[in-house]
């Protein structure tokens, strides 16, 4: 079974509470019912699309959850996906920016010192060494990243990556390929 077929039938409210009781010990229509609120119609035809799709077996009255459906489907999803790329050759500096970088851009600011660091020395990148940046573009560069860019213009000055003078910043810190 695959996991968007199990996100399908779990999408109708009916099969989720249907699917829900009996994962929690539910063994019958009428226990299923009484523990739903659903009346035994709704729930004798949710019972029987989920059969159908083999996600419960039904026999008579008593009707038993396939939970291990889930994880082959979990399973077999993961395997179909496609290989995560990674940000940083550093393991732990890489499960940092896959935590607070999605679709290219910061979803939060890390409060942690060692981990904003690490997310700071990702974004320095955008600036070229050597290049001079008035504050408007500064400002550009950092908006592609996140809506707060007063808060990670003053980290990445704070921490020595960018430097500043007369509204100018250039680039002072973080690891340059040569």
């Amino acid at each position: 079974m695959e996991a968007g077929t199990i996100a399908g039938l779990l999408a109708d409210p009916v099969r989720l509470k249907v699917v829900a009781a009996l994962a929690l010990d539910a063994g019958t229509i009428e226990e299923v019912a009484e523990a739903t609120g659903l009346s035994l119609k709704d729930v004798a035809l949710a019972a029987r699309r989920l059969a159908r799709a083999g996600l419960v077996h039904r026999d008579g009255h008593a009707l038993v959850l396939h939970t291990e459906r889930f994880g082959e489907a979990a399973r077999a999803a993961a395997a179909q996906a496609p290989p995560v790329e990674r940000m940083s050759d550093d393991p732990a500096e890489d499960t940092v920016l896959r935590t607070f970088l999605r679709g290219g851009r910061l979803v939060s600011i890390p409060a942690q010192h060692a981990k904003r660091r690490v997310v700071l020395e990702h974004l320095v990148h955008v600036f070229e060494p050597g290049v001079r940046y008035p504050e408007r573009e500064v400002n550009a560069l950092l908006a592609a990243w996140h809506p707060d860019v007063a808060a990670l213009r003053r980290y990445l000055v704070d921490e020595g990556l960018l430097s500043r003078a007369a509204g100018v910043y250039w680039r002072s810190g973080g690891y340059v390929e040569v």
